[in-house]
């Protein structure tokens, strides 16, 4: 939900802070005192557009700022954007500068407006008096939709396919209507997996035989090689360090054998004559023994090492030819490892890779042939599922139309309401979430056609249509005990109140209350039956200081709301009677 709401001179507010909690905030004041600015900014930072009217008169830049409760949906859109998670919470931020210009930060790190968007519907859904019509758009009506049908297309990124539901899918067999967003997901990946590999197969005749010769080349010469392991070309250099230098090494053997056992005064004479003096004074002192043993194998020791070198000099073949062999042998590796790897277990790698892909050329028409049979195998499963999936949301749409249209005529409306859910069967409109275009109609008077909801309701209409479409959803959608389908956890509504009052206005009120027990809700308002309801009773008040007029926010005391409704009620003027009709009004809300 939203935590906390800040605006540094944004418009007529120098700076203003609020502080929300759970359940029904509602924001009231005098009229201009800056409520729908507030309502405004929070737009902004949903992904809305900036303008440079929004800076205050004086300030070089409006800043623009905000606290959410982290979702597993934002957290996994912000790294996939490259943002880190910090702790339990997000912050946004946005910053408009006088030209025009501006910058967005998400956890104090820069980024888009592009990525303020991808997060709104996971973090709040604004319908200010300015954004409805942009906010309730087709994705939003059929998100709404499939939540009262109980339908979960909206999985998380990064979400992988099932192998049983891939399975179920190919057979047709099992699948679960409640699983009907994944089945969707699953049957449009296969698809999209299909056409892409026939696209990969039919590619263009004259490069796939370009090809075809090249990598008949490269096989033939991976191939001639020969090459034994992806080690030889180590073991032919430490073979040619020998030869290069055997001269060397047989000195360098024998001389060690010479100075080890075979000269005058060897290492092996001179420890067979300390060895000889040692075991003739163990003979009559024992603390000697261990030492002449010590010596006993040193002097095996020795000879073991000059018997190595001996043969080591012995087996030396100082042979020019097998030293040129070994050299053009490595050249010839070297050429291969230029042109195919830089190891030879990549060359070997890579004419693997070659003669596949010739395999496949070799056998193109099978191929293509088995492909198109699989694309028009997994063609049918998604039009199956996507059938299955536009009889689901019709079905739901016909109930959700009556329980929204009852819902907003309570609401001081007069209208008939319709769900179209209206299948497009082309390719191209084929997406991981369906087919279907779903849309909101509504007629506002009687004997006139059902048009779009933008076409037709007002800002103030539009919002309480919202209202009850999301009480319809809330409260009387499929399954209520089934995990909840994740929606927007905060829901504003700016002026839901414009042209209704006494019984309809007390109804706005129950129902904002109802919703408001599901996910958070901000409502800013001019009626004190619907201000009543308040969870959290927030005040926006207009006040003059230094010649300029600023904008403040508070949240109010359980005794100064009576006030406030008594202001409501009366006007300028606070009465007894009014502050008595406050009190009745907060008691029976409660």
């Amino acid at each position: 939900m939203l935590l906390e709401l800040r605006a540094e001179n944004y418009a007529v507010i120098d700076h203003a802070v609020a502080t929300f909690g759970a359940g029904l905030n509602l924001l009231t004041g005098e009229t201009g005192a800056g409520k729908s600015i507030l309502v405004d900014a929070l737009a902004l930072l949903m992904g809305g557009r900036a303008a440079s009217d929004v800076v205050r008169h004086g300030a070089e830049k409006a800043v623009v700022s905000c606290v959410f409760e982290a979702t597993p949906g934002a957290e996994a859109i912000l790294e996939a954007n490259g943002i880190d998670v910090e702790g339990t919470e997000i912050l946004l931020r946005r910053e408009v500068n006088i030209s025009g210009k501006g910058r967005v930060f998400l956890n104090n790190q820069p980024a888009t407006v592009g990525v303020l968007r991808q997060l709104a519907p996971e973090l709040a859904l604004v319908h200010a008096q300015s954004e409805t019509t942009n906010s309730f758009d087709q994705t939003q009506q059929r998100g709404l939709l499939d939540r009262y049908a109980g339908i979960q297309t909206a999985l998380l990124p990064g979400r992988e396919l099932s192998g049983e539901l891939r399975t179920r899918l190919m057979t047709r067999k099992g699948l679960d209507p409640a699983r009907a967003g994944e089945n969707i997901r699953t049957a449009y990946t296969m698809w999209r997996e299909a056409m892409e590999e026939l696209n990969r197969l039919s590619g263009e005749e004259q490069e796939r035989l370009r090809n075809a010769d090249l990598w008949s080349f490269q096989r033939t010469e991976i191939a001639e090689a020969e090459i034994l392991s992806a080690e030889e070309d180590e073991q032919l250099e430490s073979e040619k360090r020998v030869l290069a230098n055997a001269e060397k090494l047989y000195t360098a053997s024998m001389s060690a054998h010479e100075v080890l056992y075979e000269n005058e005064g060897s290492a092996e004479s001179t420890l067979a004559a300390a060895q000889k003096h040692l075991e003739e004074l163990a003979r009559f002192d024992s603390s000697f023994t261990e030492a002449a043993t010590q010596i006993a194998n040193a002097r095996a020791t020795v000879a073991d090492i000059s018997a190595t070198s001996r043969h080591y000099a012995e087996n030396i073949n100082a042979s020019p030819e097998r030293l040129s062999a070994i050299e053009d042998r490595l050249a010839a590796l070297d050429r291969l490892k230029r042109k195919y790897g830089r190891t030879l277990a990549e060359v070997i790698a890579y004419g693997e890779d070659v003669t596949t892909k010739l395999q496949e050329i070799e056998n193109r028409d099978v191929l293509i042939a088995e492909a198109k049979q699989t694309l028009a195998e997994m063609e049918h499963i998604y039009t199956c599922v996507a059938s299955d999936l536009t009889e689901t949301r019709t079905t739901a749409a016909r109930s959700l139309e009556k329980l929204a249209e009852q819902q907003i005529n309570d609401l001081a409306m007069k209208v008939q309401f319709r769900v179209e859910v209206a299948p497009q069967k082309e390719q191209s409109f084929w997406t991981a979430v369906g087919w279907d275009h779903v849309e909101c109609l509504i007629a506002t008077n009687a004997g006139e056609p059902l048009k779009p909801l933008e076409e037709i309701a007002s800002g103030g209409e539009m919002s309480r249509v919202m209202l009850a479409l999301k009480v319809s959803v809330e409260e009387g959608g499929a399954d209520r005990t089934r995990r909840r389908i994740p929606l927007p956890r905060t829901l504003v509504f700016d002026e839901i109140d414009i042209g209704i009052g006494g019984r309809a206005a007390e109804a706005v009120g129950q129902k904002l209350k109802a919703l408001a027990s599901h996910q958070q809700v901000l409502c800013v308002t001019h009626l004190p039956q619907i201000a009543a309801f308040a969870n959290q009773h927030f005040l926006v008040e207009k006040s003059e200081r230094d010649g300029r007029t600023r904008t403040q926010i508070r949240q109010m005391k359980e005794e100064e709301r009576t006030s406030e409704i008594a202001r409501m009620i009366s006007g300028a003027t606070v009465t007894e009677t009014s502050l008595r009709h406050a009190e009745q009004m907060l008691k029976a809300s409660k």
